[in-house]
């Protein structure tokens, strides 16, 4: 027994001394006696800090944030156009195309028009228009026989609309002028499939109501891990933002509801509205609507709205980014003659109406 008992004393000196060598060869850890065990500190972690202050918000509030912005009957301005077209990723289509200028006019209820140039030389790539219920597309880029003049109804489901019936996977892949051409079809067939209107609701957002008896609502806090956008923040460092989610439901039997849209809303240090997302009749989303960088607007600067608006249609396999190049020079609800909606082809281009190629 006496043996017994010294060969255990042996043991634990021993276990003693290999956590010391242990301790030694780690460097200055700090060691915690817990429950007659000897426990290392873990190693220090860097997690995603989380921003502040949030501000806390009733449903009144949120409703009054959306009608703030609802409330813009109208707005002109320069704008900078970033155009990224997801169909034809392997042409490179976005790098090629990727930044414009333009002027982009919106007007309640529906009424858009936009041109979009080359920047410096200021030649048109593109004009389009919608009066609430046609559209407009006119296409100058490219060979003359790419080049069309596109018009359809608001409220109809068109098919993605080719230069051709060649297509664009095989010729893209190919080199030199094969290569161009396929770029150019790639080119004309995304801009013709861009919908003025879908631009409407994204800059003039619908208002919202109470007493819409049509509608539900349902507010929600979450939080999202997003990339650092503070001024000298490292390299790949995180945040946590906080956000609140209005969800609005419309109503379509006694016990069921589908998802219509639901808006998020910025809670450091204000209140803003900073994404809109629009779902369809079997919960797809339709268009997700992203806004940033609020700037007075108009020579007063009375109204602090969105100068980056970023329009992403998943099932139309495009994205739009719009970026206003001087809010303070942009004109704020000033009214345009609805003429000015209705584009004409005055260039004479090959004219496509999409309701008789639907037929």
């Amino acid at each position: 027994m006496h043996r017994l008992k010294n060969w255990g004393c042996a043991r634990a000196a021993a276990a003693a001394a290999v956590l010391g060598a242990a301790l030694l060869l780690s460097g200055c850890s700090t060691v915690t006696k817990v429950g007659g065990l000897f426990v290392r500190a873990k190693d220090q972690v860097a997690v995603p800090q989380p921003l502040t202050p949030l501000v806390d918000a009733e449903m009144p509030q949120l409703f009054e944030e959306i009608n703030r912005l609802g409330a813009v009957k109208s707005l002109n301005g320069k704008v900078d156009i970033q155009f990224l077209d997801t169909s034809y990723a392997p042409c490179g289509l976005a790098d090629k195309y990727r930044t414009a200028d333009g002027r982009l006019v919106v007007q309640r209820p529906g009424q858009v028009y936009l041109i979009v140039q080359l920047p410096l030389v200021g030649s048109k790539v593109a004009e389009m228009s919608s009066t609430g219920e046609r559209f407009w597309a006119a296409v100058y880029l490219g060979d003359p026989k790419y080049r069309r003049f596109v018009t359809g109804r608001n409220a109809a489901q068109y098919e993605k609309l080719e230069a051709d019936a060649g297509g664009t996977s095989l010729d893209c892949r190919a080199g030199g002028k094969r290569r161009e051409e396929a770029m150019q079809r790639a080119t004309v067939s995304a801009l013709s499939s861009l919908r003025p209107q879908h631009l409407t609701d994204a800059v003039l957002v619908p208002p919202v109501s109470f007493e819409d008896t049509k509608h539900v609502y349902a507010q929600a806090e979450t939080f999202e891990e997003e990339a650092d956008p503070r001024a000298g923040a490292k390299k790949g460092a995180r945040v946590v933002r906080g956000y609140y989610v209005l969800t609005e439901m419309e109503l379509v039997s006694q016990n069921r509801a589908r998802v219509t849209r639901r808006f998020w809303f910025d809670r450091v240090g204000t209140l803003r509205l900073s994404r809109v997302q629009i779902y369809g009749e079997r919960g797809q989303l339709i268009t997700d609507v992203v806004y940033s960088n609020p700037q007075p607007f108009g020579e007063e600067g009375r109204l602090r709205l969105p100068a980056q608006i970023e329009l992403t249609r998943p099932q139309d396999h495009y994205s739009i980014r719009v970026a206003f190049q001087d809010p303070g020079a942009v004109k704020v609800d000033q009214p345009y003659d609805p003429e000015i909606f209705v584009l004409k082809n005055s260039s004479n281009l090959q004219e496509v109406d999409l309701d008789a190629v639907k037929k």
